[in-house]
């Protein structure tokens, strides 16, 4: 790809009925990179994981993804606003199942802070 594509923004209700939209947007994206069946696969449970935690610690409202993504990886963003990973009231088990399958399955996981929100990278294999 020679220009990378505009930044896309996907905002939903964080309501986890709607992770299959947000999953199959993400695949989507992945395949505007490089990326193998397989890696498309890890970037689908990566959203899905992040998603369903996000709506755990934000579970009214909207939330804001953005996608970023080129020819070597794809960044996805879920932003949280001002609710402060401290004070989430996520399930222990959530959070932990979440937090292994992030780190495991994304080049790059966080949590950043002010303001809060999950960031996931995922390097393009082929």
């Amino acid at each position: 790809m020679n220009n990378a594509p505009a930044p896309i923004r996907l905002t939903v209700s964080a309501d986890p009925h709607l992770a299959r939209l947000v999953r199959m947007t993400a695949a989507n994206v992945a395949m505007l990179s490089s990326m193998s069946v397989d890696r498309v696969e890890d970037i689908r449970m990566a959203a899905e994981e992040a998603f369903i935690y996000a709506c755990a610690a934000k579970p009214m409202g909207e939330l804001p993804i953005s996608f970023e993504v080129d020819d070597e990886h794809v960044a996805m963003t879920f932003e949280l606003g001002d609710v402060a990973f401290d004070e989430i009231s996520v399930d222990t088990e959530t959070s932990v199942y979440a937090d292994l399958i992030l780190g495991a399955v994304c080049d790059s996981y966080e949590k950043r802070e002010n303001p809060s929100a999950l960031h996931l990278m995922l390097k393009a294999d082929v």
